[in-house]
């Protein structure tokens, strides 16, 4: 124990310790823990609520709605600065806590930090059974927040106030470590939280976490030369890696000097410019045409922060080469080994370029970088139709609505999405202008993401327009953040589309041999189909009931102006628009595997079983 030391209770300490977290990349220093949100119950007000109060000075709290949606909040600004820093979520013990599953696993799928501090039942036992605790019959250590191990990338139980010291180090040890991140969980019995420690003053002295850029092993680079000076057909696939390195002038140079074209994941979009004549757009089975047929016939995939998810390998039917091979360059071994690829486990930065060194003087052929520039000029055509509107006085469709806002918008504008069909429009579609402007989580594909994120997005990049696409189901399942943006002074734009059900699962269901059954909000007809009238909901006037302006849009016309009005405006804002249900976003390239009942006896399902079985042959294991 030092010398000097500070009496302070759990919470008090643990809060001081996260205002002097710090992390460092490349000479710029930010706090690692920017401020906490917080919803408080009796499992964390009077221990982190008290603590909050007296370091308020220097810890910035913020007040949620929901549980969830605080995570979401958290995940959406860690993401806007590239994982640099994050924030944390207290909540009380009980449903507060199991509330935070949700968020935790995205943040863990997508790799990206924030640091959960549920409350938790007494540690002393001293009040046995709490409130809302849950008692094991036989595991009388275990509480809700167990539940939160399998989505955390570090979990630990606080039972005693000096055990916080190693715990708190290596929470931030996690938070910090670009192969490791994701959700962290200090599970806070209340208890303990109250309990005075005298706590070594070092423990409180500011401390810098170092953002790692490990560089490749020179084996693994050379190996990576030879694979692409060998290969006549390369792709870059570029993931959520490439943002998270802050790697995009990396990737461009690597292009620039030898041709090879990039297609992105969901995650990776904005990648390079979408003007860049070799960004192909999105790949998978949300991909280009241009992307699919390119993925199609390569011999080698380079992938640059990757998790290779089955919407990009379209389930292991797209890379159709026979002789297609596979690098992965990735920071996590784990990622890197996918698809028996060759590995480059390095910084997607630092990587890129020692790879562009290393392949000095090398380009592809002509042929290969012509062909893919004139396919990218006939999905640009694509592109153009969806989003024309030639009638004004018209009810826009879904991509004429997307249309409309690539026409608002500017380079610094961020544009959140996370489910529905709206990802599908947006990876084909959407023009990225900036690397952080394509914002979709789509590693969790989480309804409800849109909104929260949003704030978290405003917070971490004060002054730029962020707009939140939102469905009508996404709102329904969690319009509440609206409240905080309003409190907070934070003004998101809300582009609320009313579709009057579930528009993508429906349109799965129908391909799927599901006949749409359960997709849409109707009443219930008479045979108990819902298939009667759209419910007279008005999700305009509860979002003007939470404290949102809005503008509603009838029309081409009416949505223009309604966006630039919204662009600028200096609060929240909700422009509402019902949208033509008629399709006019062009078709999946490529498949993706949902299996389909394999006897039945309504013929949709019979057919949809046929048209599965002609998909699942073409799937590879690649070894």
């Amino acid at each position: 124990m030092s010398a000097t030391t500070r009496r302070l209770t759990t919470a008090q300490a643990l809060v001081r310790f996260l205002s002097a977290q710090y992390t460092e990349r490349d000479g710029v220093r930010r706090r690692l823990i920017a401020g906490t949100w917080g919803i408080f119950g009796h499992g964390n007000v009077a221990g982190i609520g008290q603590a909050l109060v007296e370091y308020a000075d220097v810890m910035p709290y913020h007040q949620g709605r929901n549980e969830q949606a605080m995570v979401h909040a958290a995940v959406g600004y860690t993401r806007q600065l590239n994982r640099l820093s994050a924030q944390a979520v207290t909540t009380s013990i009980g449903p507060g806590a199991t509330n935070l599953v949700t968020g935790a696993a995205l943040a863990t799928i997508n790799r990206l930090p924030v640091l959960l501090l549920p409350g938790d039942y007494f540690a002393s036992r001293a009040a046995d059974p709490l409130l809302q605790q849950l008692e094991h019959p036989v595991e009388a250590d275990v509480s809700v927040n167990d539940t939160l191990r399998p989505v955390s990338r570090y979990f630990d139980r606080i039972t005693r106030p000096e055990a916080l010291i190693a715990s708190a180090l290596n929470a931030m040890r996690v938070l910090a470590d670009p192969a490791e991140t994701g959700a962290v969980t200090l599970a806070l019995p209340q208890d303990v939280q109250a309990e005075a420690y005298d706590w070594p003053e070092e423990f409180f002295a500011d401390r810098v976490w170092s953002v790692r850029r490990p560089a490749p092993d020179p084996v693994e680079l050379a190996a990576a030369v030879e694979a692409v000076r060998a290969a006549r057909r390369p792709l870059i696939v570029a993931g959520g890696g490439v943002h998270h390195s802050e790697a995009e002038e990396a990737l461009k140079a690597l292009v620039d000097a030898t041709g090879i074209p990039v297609a992105s994941t969901q995650a990776g979009k904005g990648s390079l410019r979408h003007d860049h004549p070799a960004d192909l757009g999105g790949i998978g089975h949300t991909g280009t045409a241009v992307s699919d047929e390119l993925a199609r016939t390569a011999d080698l995939v380079i992938g640059v922060g990757t998790r290779y998810t089955d919407f990009t390998t379209a389930s292991g039917t797209l890379f159709r080469n026979p002789d297609v091979r596979f690098l992965n360059l990735n920071i996590t071994a784990f990622d890197a080994h996918k698809l028996a690829a060759r590995t480059l486990v390095c910084d997607a930065r630092t990587g890129l370029e020692q790879l562009a060194r290393a392949l000095a003087g090398h380009r592809v052929e002509d042929a290969y970088a012509d062909g893919y520039r004139a396919g990218k000029e006939r999905w640009e055509r694509v592109v153009e139709r969806a989003y024309r509107a030639d009638d004004d006085s018209a009810v826009p469709t879904q991509t004429q609505v997307l249309g409309a806002l690539d026409a608002v918008v500017g380079d610094e504008d961020v544009v959140i999405n996370a489910a529905g069909s709206l990802p599908g429009d947006l990876h084909k579609l959407w023009r990225a202008r900036s690397p952080r402007q394509y914002h979709l989580e789509y590693g969790y594909s989480c309804m409800g993401y849109e909104i929260p994120a949003s704030l978290g997005v405003q917070q971490a990049a004060p002054g730029t327009p962020v707009w939140a696409l939102v469905g009508d189901g996404t709102y329904l399942m969690m319009p509440t953040e609206i409240v905080t943006a309003v409190q907070e002074g934070l003004p998101v734009t809300m582009v609320l589309i009313q579709n009057h059900g579930y528009a993508s699962i429906g349109g799965l269901s129908e391909e799927t041999g599901g006949e749409r059954f359960g997709t849409a909000y109707r009443h219930r007809a008479a045979d108990g189909t819902f298939t009667g009238a759209p419910l007279p909901v008005d999700l305009a006037a509860n979002a003007a009931s939470l404290g949102m302006e809005v503008l509603r849009a009838k029309t081409v016309g009416e949505l223009r102006g309604a966006l630039a009005e919204a662009r600028v405006s200096d609060r929240p804002t909700c422009v509402y628009v019902e949208t033509d249900p008629t399709p006019t976003a062009p078709g999946a390239e490529a498949w993706w595997d949902v299996p389909v009942a394999e006897v039945a006896s309504r013929p949709a399902a019979v057919r949809a079983r046929e048209r599965y079985d002609a998909q699942v042959a073409g799937r590879r294991r690649h070894l």
